[in-house]
C-alpha cells in the first residue's frame, strides 16, 4: 500500500532527549547520549553480537504530555534490513499510547514505505485538544540515529506524569524478551509490563543472545535504583544452563545483594510437541526451579522462580507464536498478563 506524504506544516520539531520529555529505557544515556541498550564503551568485554542487538532500541520509550492536535516522528534509522516473519512497524516502526497511567490505550503506528530508512510519519491526532499524556515506544529490531517529535508550533508540551516508582525493573534475555515478533514495539512483553505496572521496564533481550555471559551479569550490575531483576535466557543457552545460571546469578549477588530475581523459564515451543523437546523443557525448568530453592534454602530470600509454561494460556498456546518460537501479540498479551501480578507481588514483599 502506497505511504501518504506526511503535511508538516506549522509543525515544530522538538528533541525527546530534552526536558520536559521523559526518556525511559537507556541506562546508559546521560554517558553516550546515543539511543543504545548498553554503554558504548562497556567495561567488560562482551560478544560482537550483544554489540550490535544493543544498538537496537527495544524498550525505548519517550513520555510527555500536550494539547496538540497533531503528533508526528522524524526519524532517521541505523539502516534497514526486512525480517521474514516481524512486520516493519515492529521492527522498525514507533507506535504511541495516550491517556493517564493505567488508562493506556493504543494511538497510532508509524507508516513509512518498506525499507526505508528515514521517514516523517504522522502517529496521532487529538481532536479534542486538551491536554493528554503520550507515550511513544521505540522500534524492537532496529538502531535508531535521531528522532524528532513533531507538534503543532505553539501547542503546550509538558512533563509527564511521575511513575509509581523510580526503580526500573530489568529483564535480561533472548529474542522474545527483545519483542519478536510483536506487530508493533507496544506489544512486546516489556512494554505492556511497563503501562501495567506505570514503572520503567529496561529490556536487555539479545536476539540468539541471551546467553548469560558473566560479563552481562556486571552491566546489569552497573544500572543503578533497580527494583528487580528478570532472568529468561533458557531458549538461548540449553544445555549450557546448567552450566551459566547459578554464575549469573552469584556476579549479580556480588554487586545487588538484595535485589529481587526472578528466573522465568522458557515458554511452550512447538518443539514440545515431540517428546524429546518435551522433556528437555521439563528437565530446564526443573533445573532451574530447583537452583532458585537451593539458593533461597541457603538464605537469598530474594530470588524466585516462575515456569514459563505457565505464561501462555493451554489452551491457545499452539496459536501464541508466529513460527514455532516467537511469539504474536497475542503471545506477549499472555505472558505480560501472567507476569504482571507476579512482578507486583515480588516487589510488595
Amino acid at each position: 500500500m502506497r505511504v501518504k506524504k506526511v503535511v508538516t506544516d506549522n509543525v515544530t520539531w522538538h528533541d525527546p532527549r530534552q526536558a520536559p520529555f521523559r526518556l525511559l529505557g537507556f541506562k546508559w544515556f546521560a554517558q553516550d547520549s546515543v539511543y543504545r541498550r548498553l554503554p558504548v564503551k562497556p567495561k567488560h568485554a562482551i560478544s560482537a553480537a550483544v554489540n550490535g542487538l544493543a544498538n537496537h532500541t527495544a524498550g525505548g520509550q519517550v513520555q510527555f504530555r500536550t494539547d496538540s492536535r497533531r503528533i508526528q516522528v522524524r526519524v532517521s534509522l541505523d539502516g534497514n534490513r526486512p525480517m521474514y516473519h516481524m512486520a516493519q512497524t515492529g521492527k522498525c516502526g514507533f507506535d504511541i499510547y495516550t491517556g493517564e497511567p493505567g488508562e493506556q490505550v493504543f494511538a497510532g503506528v508509524s507508516r513509512f514505505s518498506g525499507g526505508a530508512a528515514e521517514y516523517v510519519a504522522r502517529l496521532a491526532t487529538n481532536s479534542t485538544g486538551k491536554v493528554q499524556q503520550y507515550t511513544i515506544n521505540f522500534p524492537l529490531y532496529n538502531g535508531v540515529r535521531s528522532v524528532e517529535v513533531g507538534l503543532v508550533t505553539g501547542a503546550k508540551v509538558e512533563a509527564p506524569s511521575p511513575l509509581v516508582d523510580d526503580r526500573a525493573i530489568v529483564v535480561y534475555g533472548t529474542s522474545i524478551t527483545q519483542g519478536g515478533c510483536a506487530s508493533r514495539p507496544g506489544m512486546c512483553y516489556t512494554n505492556i509490563l511497563s503501562r501495567y505496572l506505570n514503572r520503567e521496564v529496561v529490556n536487555l533481550g539479545f536476539s540468539g543472545s541471551g546467553k548469560g555471559e558473566p560479563e552481562l551479569a556486571r552491566l546489569i550490575g552497573e544500572i543503578g535504583n533497580k527494583a528487580m531483576v528478570v532472568i529468561d535466557i533458557e531458549a538461548n543457552t540449553h544445555g549450557k544452563l546448567r552450566k551459566v545460571l547459578k554464575p549469573f546469578i552469584g556476579e549479580l549477588r556480588e554487586i545487588n545483594h538484595d535485589v529481587p530475581i526472578l528466573v522465568v523459564s522458557r515458554i511452550p515451543l512447538s518443539r514440545d510437541a515431540t517428546p524429546r523437546g518435551l522433556a528437555q523443557r521439563r528437565s530446564l525448568r526443573d533445573f532451574q526451579k530447583g537452583l532458585v530453592e537451593s539458593l533461597r534454602e541457603a538464605g537469598d530470600e530474594y530470588v524466585h522462580f516462575q515456569d514459563g509454561k505457565d505464561l501462555l494460556l493451554e489452551k491457545w498456546a499452539h496459536e501464541a507464536t508466529v513460527d514455532g518460537t516467537h511469539p504474536t501479540d497475542l503471545g506477549f498479551i499472555m505472558m505480560a498478563d501472567a507476569l504482571a501480578p507476579v512482578i507486583a507481588r515480588i516487589l510488595r514483599e
